[in-house]
Formats: C-alpha cells, sequence, structure tokens
C-alpha cells in the first residue's frame, strides 16, 4: 500500500496540480522605431533570466499610450514624450500621472535613394517639402522632378516629433504617402529615385541620409553618434519607456537593466545612442 502511495504523490508532483505558478510575462507596446531595440532587450534579458517572460509589439507610440491607459500593457515605448491629455487620462484611471525614463537618443534621420544628387538640406527646406511649398527636386538644387513624400501614420510618434520639431506645427502635405512603420518608409525610398523619407537612423539600410542644416550658413552633419552626442545634428530625440507606477519587483529589474552597461550596449548595436 505504501508503493502504491508513494506512486501516486511521484506523479502528482511531477504533473501541473503541484508545479509553481507561472510568472506573468511583462508586456511592452508602442513605438515602432524602437521595436527591434525593444526585441533585443528582451531577448537578451529572457536569455539571462530564464524564468522571465517578455511579450514586444509595435504598432506606434500613440498605440502604446492608449495600452497603457487601457491597462492592456505594462511598458510603453514612446519616441515622443507623453501629452499632457494623455498624463490625465492615467491621472483619472489610475490616480498617477505615469513614470517616464528616458532610455536612448536617436538621430531622427532624412533619406533619400542612393542615386539621388542631393546631399544635404537646411531644416527649413525640410519644412517646406513636408508642408508642399517646395514639391521639385530642382528647387534644391537637384533634377527637375517631381518629389515624393514618405511619412509616417498619425499614431506613430515620430509622425507628431517631425511635425512638433521640423514643421512648426504646421500640417503635412496632403499628398504625403503614410506608412505603417519606420522600415517601410526606408523600403519605399530605397525604390524610389525621387523619394524622401524620414525615420530613425538604425533603419538606414539601401537608402542615404541627408546631411542637416540648421540655416543657410550652418555647416550640414548626419546623424552620427558623435554628432548627436556634441548636439550638432539638429534632430535628436530621446526615447521613452513609460510605466503606470514606480516600477517594482520584476519590472524594476528588467528597467534597471535596460538602463546598465550591457542594455545600453545593446542601444548602440542596433544604431540608436546611449543616454549616457
Amino acid at each position: 500500500m505504501n508503493k502504491i502511495l508513494k506512486k501516486v504523490i511521484s506523479v502528482l508532483a511531477a504533473s501541473s496540480l503541484f508545479a509553481a505558478p507561472m510568472q506573468a510575462a511583462i508586456t511592452v507596446k508602442g513605438s515602432d522605431t524602437m521595436v527591434i531595440m525593444a526585441q533585443r532587450w528582451a531577448e537578451l534579458y529572457m536569455s539571462e533570466n530564464t524564468s522571465a517572460k517578455i511579450q514586444v509589439t509595435g504598432g506606434g507610440s500613440g498605440t502604446g499610450i492608449s495600452a497603457l491607459i487601457n491597462g492592456t500593457t505594462d511598458i510603453c515605448n514612446a519616441s515622443r514624450p507623453i501629452k499632457p491629455t494623455e498624463r490625465e487620462k492615467l491621472k483619472e484611471r489610475y490616480g498617477t500621472l505615469g513614470v517616464e525614463i528616458k532610455v536612448a537618443r536617436d538621430g531622427l534621420a532624412v533619406y533619400v535613394h542612393e542615386s539621388s544628387p542631393i546631399q544635404e538640406l537646411t531644416l527649413a527646406q525640410i519644412k517646406d517639402i513636408y508642408t508642399g511649398k517646395i514639391s521639385n527636386w530642382k528647387q534644391v538644387g537637384g533634377p527637375d522632378e517631381k518629389i515624393i513624400v514618405y511619412g509616417r501614420e498619425n499614431n506613430s510618434g515620430t509622425y507628431v516629433y517631425f511635425k512638433d520639431f521640423v514643421l512648426k506645427g504646421e500640417d503635412y502635405m496632403a499628398g504625403m504617402l503614410s506608412m505603417p512603420g519606420t522600415a517601410a518608409v526606408v523600403n519605399a525610398v530605397s525604390k524610389d529615385a525621387k523619394a524622401i523619407g524620414y525615420g530613425g537612423a538604425a533603419y538606414a539600410k539601401g537608402i542615404r541620409l541627408i546631411k542637416v542644416k540648421k540655416d543657410e550658413k550652418s555647416q550640414g552633419y548626419e546623424p552620427t553618434a558623435e554628432n548627436v552626442k556634441a548636439g550638432k545634428y539638429p534632430i535628436t530625440r530621446f526615447l521613452y519607456l513609460y510605466v503606470k507606477n514606480r516600477p517594482t519587483g520584476e519590472l524594476k529589474q528588467f528597467i534597471d537593466w535596460i538602463l546598465s552597461d550591457k542594455g545600453q550596449s545593446i542601444v548602440t548595436k542596433v544604431g540608436y545612442f546611449p543616454i549616457r
């Protein structure tokens, strides 16, 4: 009888009835600019912490912030600061204004096709192209060709930042072709000799980066680590994590790891710039 009882206990102990409860996954959602970096963070962190489970999805900064407000994500990735109206929604629902964590810096790049003769543009010229005041490449020293303008969808933090900082709040031209992600902008520009686009410098594959000048008298700079760090490149921004409350437990451990030397080394490998 004792042998039978021991066998039953052994079988039950090996079954899910006696298994330790599985740890809930940390969910990360938001910026498409940051999604590759976030995936790399998650992969390396989980390889070093085998009990951790982290799920990463994109969708845009606005989508991530909405998910944070709705309680469907633990971490929001955002390539723009959270808006006061969004903070108020967090406060109404959770009694908190949320917690902002800067995790990287990005030189927001302007792309053209590899064959384009255009080497540099001023901020004012870029603004005029994206608001429709400049519509032909000959107006900025290029060939007599219509400029095909690519940008991001309006739920994108990159879309908002570019509109606020480069366009000075003016509306994008009606004919801009809105793409669902930075990779899609790069892909489109790489196939169109008349195109221009913008997005994170880390995605610059198969296209050429324009040197950006603050004004006509200034020198043009590419979004390299040295130029961004020195404040020479004109279109530079922080990349953020947002959480509802001050992080604790596994969530805090993961965020602390992102801010550590190991986490920040991923920032550099992906093509962005560490915060320090």
